[in-house]
């Protein structure tokens, strides 16, 4: 499946057909990110039943903390 993650095209496995999936990939921890598929933002409590599609645009921000 082709996907656009952060403006950059991206081939997934099909078995990565989940938001919250394809975060687990990136080795992102739900809690400190913000996810927009196709220019909506995501709920957090969607993530794991939203199912990814050939072509999705998809904006993940990441928050670091830091002092």
């Amino acid at each position: 499946m082709n996907i656009i993650v952060n403006g950059q095209s991206m081939e997934v496995e099909d078995h990565l057909n989940r938001v919250d999936q394809l975060l687990h990939s990136f080795n992102l921890q739900v809690k400190t990110v913000v996810v927009e598929l196709n220019r909506q933002i995501l709920m957090r409590e969607n993530h794991a039943t939203t199912v990814l599609r050939d072509g999705d645009r998809i904006e993940i921000v990441h928050f670091v903390g830091g002092g």
